[in-house]
């Protein structure tokens, strides 16, 4: 095995997993020339909640954010990370608004598009897929790494041949809680180059604080590429540190190639960015620690602290252990589906809900009866039916994609923001969120007729349910 590559991640998921997603553009920029230098296999600055903060919270456009980017860093692939069908969002959407979304993605700069699926269901992914291939860009699919019954390796493994199938590059295993053990990703690699022939992607978080271990299991097992971040927004919940992985590999078979010194001197800008952050009141220090109840009870950091915070606003907190205990059994009764974004908010307030109420499914989300009725895609096990009769009755249950029931949508969402059009791209902000696009594109008229743009507090923005 010869170099291991490394795609840095200090652009988008490393201060989106520890400060909110709220590092500026220009915040980047000043560096980008030394990232762009650095011998990365990729950065990924894109996708994610980036977009969503941009326009939030930023007042920034994306699309602006990423063609900057991608001027000053040549080079360097640019990586995204896209939720399949539900592309940015929350939802699934038409597969017009995929494709023209990831045409768009790849048009103003982004080489590898990351696809995953909450429930690694692949029918969810396949459109994002056959988009990024059809124009030209690095088609990376993932699998979303949980552990359950029925989430064995030969689970994965066919997992992979069937994204080899369709046509990905890349595969990226996608470790998002940080639970895949250092000698279980050693065998799980093994297994998975046995049975094709693209290469591997790791990527975790290091709140367990096994991230680094892991990483170097699953290199010596065969995979090619790692997800760090460098050092001033790494580790806790965000990915582990590139400089050390850098040093750890140097002069050995699996060398990277990069220059721990030209990453310190990166560093030293990010670590200014990292002060502002937390002087902000985005970057607190709880996200840097171990926290080992992510392995006990299979819950992400951030699904951890936001179950923390629901029972606070109710003035429960000392029901958390309760909850910590629910929401396994809610996955169970669920059909064990990975928690990553959006599940991992369902059965997290689902189990919140059957806490405070003193009655499991009393209280059902709307959310959870959608994930019964097949609404977010095919389930990883079968689900406990007495739960699915109590949630949602005699609702019919859907086995097909989802997505299959959407019609085109692009042409009635270009007629509703007409007057807003500045680029053919905002179709694409607008589909995505629609109140909080609006907004922005309020404040950029505003901006361009003179109005002072610090009138406009972007922080009290409306903000989509």
């Amino acid at each position: 095995m010869g170099k291991v590559g490394i795609t840095d991640t200090i652009l988008r998921d490393a201060h989106q997993s520890q400060a909110a997603t709220r590092m500026r553009t220009s915040e980047m920029l000043p560096m980008a020339a030394e990232l762009n230098a650095a011998g990365y296999w990729s950065l990924e600055m894109w996708g994610g909640a980036t977009f969503d903060s941009c326009l939030r919270f930023l007042n920034e456009d994306p699309w602006e954010r990423l063609r900057q980017l991608r001027a000053a860093m040549p080079n360097t692939k640019m990586q995204m990370l896209l939720r399949g069908q539900n592309i940015l969002g929350y939802k699934h959407y038409a597969d017009d608004v995929v494709d023209l979304f990831v045409k768009k993605a790849i048009e103003n700069g982004i080489d590898v598009v990351r696809i995953f699926d909450a429930l690694n269901d692949t029918r969810n992914m396949k459109q994002a897929m056959l988009a990024t291939k059809k124009y030209g860009g690095h088609c990376e699919a993932t699998i979303s790494y949980t552990t359950s019954p029925v989430h064995t390796r030969e689970y994965f493994v066919k997992l992979a041949k069937d994204l080899v199938e369709i046509g990905t590059d890349t595969i990226c295993i996608k470790d998002m809680a940080n639970l895949l053990l250092p000698y279980e990703a050693y065998e799980l690699v093994k297994e998975i180059k046995k049975a094709v022939d693209v290469p591997i992607h790791m990527h975790t978080h290091n709140k367990s604080g096994i991230g680094d271990m892991m990483y170097l299991k699953a290199i010596e097992a065969g995979a090619e590429i790692v997800d760090c971040a460098l050092s001033p927004l790494a580790n806790g919940t965000a990915q582990p540190t590139t400089e050390s992985l850098v040093a750890t590999l140097h002069g050995t078979q699996y060398d990277t190639g990069l220059d721990i010194t030209e990453l310190n001197h990166i560093a030293q800008h990010f670590k200014g960015v990292a002060q502002r952050l937390k002087d902000d009141g985005f970057l607190k220090p709880g996200v840097l620690g171990v926290d080992i109840k992510t392995l006990i009870y299979q819950i992400p950091g951030g699904m951890y602290s936001n179950l923390l915070s629901q029972l606070e606003k109710q003035g429960s907190s000392d029901k958390l252990d309760e909850v910590l205990k629910e929401v396994p059994r809610v996955r169970e009764d669920f059909g064990f589906p990975p928690l990553v974004t959006p599940t991992s908010q369902i059965v997290g307030t689902q189990a919140v809900f059957n806490v405070l109420a003193g009655e499991r499914y009393k209280m059902v989300t709307n959310e959870s009866k959608g994930l019964l009725r097949g609404e977010y895609g095919m389930l990883p096990a079968p689900v406990n039916e007495d739960v699915r009769k109590k949630c949602i009755g005699d609702d019919a249950v859907i086995t097909h994609r989802p997505a299959d029931d959407i019609p085109p949508e692009l042409d009635k969402y270009r007629d509703e923001i007409k007057e807003y059009m500045e680029q053919e791209e905002d179709v694409l902000s607008y589909a995505l969120f629609p109140q909080v696009a609006v907004k922005f594109f309020e404040f950029r008229r505003a901006q361009k007729y003179g109005v002072d743009a610090n009138m406009l507090d972007s922080e009290n923005m409306i903000h989509p349910v």
